[in-house]
């Protein structure tokens, strides 16, 4: 059964605190704007899609309540107050992660429709349920882009390996290693089962930005090819160097909102820098267990706690939040519509050419 990162309903809107992983799996609530922006910013949620559709959803919650609220709120009572007031909003979302391409994607699609609906009528409560339809729609479209990637990364894969091993190899399964946040909580809902890596923002050559993984998961898997060495990483780039030593195939999966035709490459692509302080910090259960702990069950798990790992006062301490992971350690790039590849002599893709994007 997969874990999914945003539970909606009506104006009902909650999220898995991913800092809790992997000891305690908790719902929290998401009860305005900036509680989005708050969790966005906090990496309480994380992957590219999730965090759109986190954004958008919280957009119709605010929309759909203030639809209900006798007396109307200021911002429905005119055209005028009603385009500022949802823009400064959406504006306010794309500042939690700007470097997910995809909170971008979703920001400018909710402003253009807004735009498009006043067209039409000069109705703000008009304009603001047609907005609450395109804001679900974010959400729910993602769902579906994610079973298209998952199929069209599985045959590929499938293929590669056949062409490479034979077809017995394939009858007995193929071992996969998805790192994105654990795939399910990276997106809004659905399982991406044949998956190498995910990414923020993927470049017009294919150069692609990726933020902090699960470290003990990426680890066990560099340590397979090298157990006496150890690894410090960020994002991607690390696994995808040791994969590419040993000629493991890496996939990157995205939808087309992720690709930005506008970065020609990573150089381009602004990396965000987190506060200093996180790079100083762990957080997880006591151990030895408390008599408490060692009695709880999974529903009430441990009390978490945080300590530091480094001497106190280092200064000049860089923890960008993200690293790019260049074109030529990349293997294919899978969005909903298909697959890339490099042409033979070539380190960079042709995205458009593929016709993925």
């Amino acid at each position: 059964m997969s874990l999914i990162s945003i539970k909606s309903s009506e104006d009902s809107l909650e999220i898995v605190n991913q800092l809790l992983l992997p000891h305690s799996t908790q719902f929290i609530p998401i009860e305005s704007i900036q509680d989005a922006h708050d969790a966005i910013k906090s990496m309480k949620i994380r992957g590219a899609p999730a965090i759109a559709s986190l954004a958008a959803l919280s957009v119709a919650q605010l929309l759909t309540r203030a639809l209900e609220t006798t007396p109307s709120p200021d911002f429905l009572a005119s055209p005028s107050k009603f385009s500022q007031y949802i823009q400064e909003t959406l504006d306010f979302l794309y500042t939690a992660r700007p470097t997910a391409v995809n909170l971008g994607e979703a920001t400018s699609r909710l402003s253009a429709c807004m735009k498009n609906a006043f067209l039409n009528t000069q109705d703000p409560t008009v304009v603001a349920q047609e907005l609450i339809k395109a804001a679900k729609a974010v959400a729910d479209e993602d769902v579906g882009r994610n079973k298209e990637m998952a199929k069209h990364a599985g045959e590929w894969l499938i293929e590669r390996v056949r062409a490479q091993r034979g077809d017995q190899v394939v009858r007995k399964g193929l071992n996969v290693l998805t790192v994105c946040n654990t795939g399910s909580l990276a997106t809004s809902h659905y399982d991406i089962h044949a998956v190498v890596v995910g990414a923020d923002r993927i470049a017009k050559n294919g150069d692609t930005a990726n933020k902090p993984r699960s470290t003990m998961f990426i680890q066990s898997f560099l340590s397979s090819f090298a157990p006496q060495k150890h690894f410090g990483l960020i994002g991607t780039y690390n696994a995808s160097v040791i994969a590419a030593r040993h000629n493991i195939p890496v996939i990157v999966v995205a939808p087309v909102t992720t690709v930005d035709l506008a970065t020609e490459n990573g150089s381009q692509i602004p990396i965000e820098q987190r506060p200093p302080i996180e790079a100083c910090l762990v957080r997880g259960i006591p151990y030895p267990p408390t008599d408490a702990a060692s009695n709880s069950d999974t529903a009430h798990a441990p009390e978490q706690v945080q300590v530091m790992i480094t001497p106190p006062g280092l200064q000049g301490i860089y923890n960008p939040s993200f690293d790019v992971t260049p074109a030529e350690l990349i293997t294919a790039i899978v969005t909903e519509k298909g697959v890339a590849v490099k042409k033979d002599g070539e380190n960079v893709f042709d995205l458009v050419g593929a016709g993925v994007v």
